[in-house]
C-alpha cells in the first residue's frame, strides 16, 4: 500500500463527532496487496480498528500511533470473545464518537458473520457500512491455478460452510458433477464430508484440493480424490486455514495444455 497515503494519514490529525460509526472491512484473504483500496482507506481514517485473526495484519503496521487495535480473533474451537460481545464492542466505541472499522478475513458478507454486525449496530442506531472484501471461496482457488468454472467441464459452484456438512443441494453437485464444491472451514470435518458424499453415490475418483493459507507465503496445495483425500490430508498434515475444492476443476491436469503433434515429435 502506498506510503505516501499513510504518512499524510498519520500528519492530519481527524476531528472527533458525536456520532460514531462503523465500517465493516472485508480484507481478503490475507495478502496485503489483495485488500482493497477503498478498505485500507476506510483503516487509515480508523480511530478504532476491531481485528480478526485472519486478514491482512501486516497493514496495521499502517495505521497511525493513536490507532487502539482490538483483537476478537477467534481460532477453530476457541471463541474468547463471542460474537455478541464483538457486537457490543462496536456499538459501545461508536457510540463514543469514534470512527471504528471492523476489519475482517475474507469478505464481511461470506460467513463472517457481517450481517450480525450490520444488524446490532442499526439497532443500536449506530451508522454502519460494508466494504466488499475479496473472498477466500473465490480467490484462494484461483491462487492456486484451479477455476472454479471452466468451459466444457463446469459451468458453476457451490460454496459451504464446512462445519454443518453437505446438504441435499452440495452432495447433488458432487455426485452429479452439476457444479464445483468450494468448501469453507471444512479441515475438521473431511472424514465426515467425504463419507457422506461417497455415501450419496458420488464417485470416489473425483479430484479434490486443498488449498492452505491461501495468498500467503506459506501457501500449499494438496490434489487428492474423494476416496484418498482423509489419508492423504492426514499425511501431509493438512491444517486450517484452508479451502477444499470438489470437482472436475481440481485435476491438477485441467491447465496443462495438450500437446499438439509437432510438439510431440
Amino acid at each position: 500500500m502506498p506510503d505516501k497515503a499513510s504518512e499524510a494519514h498519520r500528519a492530519i490529525p481527524r476531528p472527533r463527532s458525536d456520532t460514531g460509526s462503523v465500517t465493516l472491512v472485508g480484507g481478503g484473504p490475507g495478502a496485503t496487496d489483495l485488500l482493497t483500496l477503498r478498505g485500507y482507506r476506510a483503516l487509515m481514517t480508523a480511530d478504532v480498528v476491531v481485528v480478526d485473526r485472519l486478514g491482512p495484519l501486516q497493514v496495521l503496521d499502517d495505521l497511525p500511533a493513536s490507532v487502539e487495535v482490538i483483537d476478537v480473533g477467534k481460532t477453530p474451537g476457541h471463541h474468547p470473545v463471542p460474537q455478541h460481545e464483538i457486537n457490543a464492542i462496536l456499538v459501545e466505541q461508536a457510540r463514543r464518537g469514534l470512527t471504528v472499522v471492523r476489519l475482517k478475513g475474507g469478505d464481511p458478507f461470506v460467513y463472517g458473520r457481517g450481517g450480525e454486525e450490520v444488524l446490532a449496530c442499526r439497532a443500536a442506531g449506530v451508522p454502519v457500512e460494508v466494504v466488499p472484501g475479496v473472498s477466500s471461496a473465490l480467490s484462494v482457488p484461483a491462487l492456486a491455478g484451479i477455476p472454479l468454472t471452466h468451459r466444457g467441464t463446469v459451468g458453476a459452484f457451490l460454496v459451504v460452510n464446512g462445519h454443518d456438512g453437505l446438504d441435499v443441494g452440495a452432495l447433488a453437485a458432487v455426485r452429479d458433477r452439476t457444479a464445483t464444491l468450494v468448501i469453507l472451514m471444512g479441515v475438521s470435518m473431511l472424514s465426515e464430508i467425504t463419507d457422506q458424499a461417497v455415501t450419496a453415490g458420488a464417485d470416489v475418483g473425483t479430484p479434490v484440493a486443498v488449498v492452505e493459507s491461501g495468498s500467503t507465503e506459506h501457501q500449499r496445495v494438496t490434489r487428492a480424490t474423494l476416496g484418498t483425500l482423509v489419508e492423504r490430508a492426514a499425511q501431509v498434515g493438512v491444517r486450517a486455514p484452508a479451502v477444499v475444492v470438489v470437482g472436475d476443476v481440481a485435476a491438477a491436469d485441467l491447465l496443462v495444455p495438450a500437446l499438439v503433434p509437432e510438439m510431440a515429435r
